[in-house]
């Protein structure tokens, strides 16, 4: 959530910048609503003020008269009005903030113009294409011939944008979730945590994926023994792992020296969104229930663009030990997420398409999250408390990565040669599928 008072004194400028990201300040509204709440805050403030002078007099009154019957009816008058003052103002502080929540952070400085994917700049490339001397299949048809997956059972038990896999592809995917992990928690520093995958809504609204995004969320309306004063709607099943890792310091101060907190967390995700078809959406690339890698940083506000380029150093790291071609892209304003500042995206190449898809997006959220669950550091020498910073990756997709695997490592014979760094002790010494 942006900062309303920032917002208030520079409105072109946040409205320039919001356009930027396809969203149009309603400056007005904002300003009048800003005008009535100033006024009620002036007077209910002048109102309270004159309750309690009122009520000192009244001490002093009851002291010298027997009758004070006018008194104590104005006394409550007075409180009445504060009362309904303050109700007025609580409504008007209600209408501002949830203006507040549905606008979307504003982007870096550094982030490319534009707001088609054609606008997003390209940094690097990395590894090396193969070529074959033999029809390559996409990961679906692999999959399929080494009788590692079973769609027709996945739509019978759960409908479209669902899978299911067996035997050696079964265990190649829990292979590369459990390296992943190993990657981020002894060689790059994070903490594993195992998360819930059932949230509530103020986390929901914490990460920035409510409201705006309810449509493509999973929603939970049976949980009465959780919550049986207002249960419908309040759960959620966590669209990424961020949810959760995030929240972990919702409504904390932390000292200056406890940062950076880094955690990883390997967990389901459930998103809603409507199936599309085409290659986009194809086997593993994009459904309901995928597992995912999630990598999450918590730092002091003058680390956070440093700590942008290591958190995707990091996911970077993943790619290149399995020897995957991929390239970062930096994406322009307009394709930037609700929540983010600056995002780096990861794609990876697949040889079936013939072109690189996103495997990792790494963002730069700034304090957008932090003001939205109250998360705060301490500073010592200035003797006040500080909007933490929060960046997340995908470190990465585990369905993704498999379907990258089984493309860019296929053989002519039908086989998929394993990558070298997942055959001891991952796969138990196995060299090909």
């Amino acid at each position: 959530m942006l900062n309303f008072k920032d917002i208030k004194n520079n409105y072109s400028f946040f409205k320039k910048k919001l356009e930027k990201k396809n969203y149009f300040l309603n400056i007005k509204k904002f300003k009048k609503l800003d005008y009535i709440r100033k006024n009620l805050q002036i007077n209910t403030e002048i109102k309270i003020s004159e309750h309690k002078k009122l009520s000192k007099y009244m001490i002093f009154y009851k002291k010298i008269y027997t009758n004070t019957y006018l008194l104590k009816n104005k006394l409550i008058n007075s409180r009445n009005k504060i009362f309904l003052l303050k109700k007025k103002l609580e409504k008007i502080k209600k209408k501002i903030h949830n203006m507040l929540i549905l606008i979307p952070n504003i982007p870096y400085d550094d982030v490319p113009l534009g707001n088609k994917e054609k606008n997003n700049k390209e940094i690097f490339r990395w590894g090396k294409i193969k070529k074959y001397n033999f029809p390559i299949l996409n990961h679906i048809e692999i999959g399929n011939k080494l009788q590692g997956f079973d769609w027709k059972v996945s739509s019978n038990i759960s409908g479209s944008g669902f899978s299911i896999m067996k035997g050696s592809i079964a265990y190649l995917h829990r292979a590369l979730g459990q390296f992943m992990l190993n990657i981020h928690t002894k060689i790059h520093g994070y903490k594993e945590i195992y998360v819930p995958f059932i949230v509530k809504k103020k986390c929901m609204y914490g990460t920035g994926q409510l409201p705006k995004f309810k449509n493509d969320l999973f929603h939970i309306q049976n949980m009465h023994h959780l919550n049986k004063k207002n249960n419908y709607d309040n759960f959620f099943l966590i669209p990424t792992s961020e949810v959760s890792l995030i929240n972990l310091v919702q409504n904390k101060i932390l000292l200056s020296h406890e940062l950076p907190l880094k955690f990883t967390a390997l967990s389901a995700c459930f998103r809603a969104e409507p199936n599309t078809y085409g290659k986009d959406a194809q086997g593993l690339i994009r459904n309901h229930q995928f597992d995912k890698v999630e990598i999450v940083q918590i730092v002091h506000p003058k680390d956070s663009e440093k700590t942008l380029e290591e958190l995707t150093n990091h996911a970077e790291k993943i790619l290149q030990l399995l020897k995957l071609p991929y390239r970062k892209m930096l994406l322009c304003e307009g394709e930037l997420g609700f929540s983010s500042k600056k995002t780096y995206d990861l794609e990876v190449w697949l040889p079936s398409q013939k072109l690189y898809r996103e495997i990792s997006s790494c963002s730069m959220i700034g304090d957008f999250q932090s003001r939205r669950i109250n998360a705060k550091y301490k500073d010592k020498k200035k003797n006040k408390n500080f909007f933490l910073h929060t960046l997340n990756g995908s470190g990465l997709a585990v369905g993704r990565t498999l379907a990258a695997i089984l493309e860019n490592f296929q053989c002519s014979n039908g086989t998929v040669k394993i990558p070298k760094v997942l055959r001891n002790p991952y796969m138990n010494g196995m060299k090909f599928l």
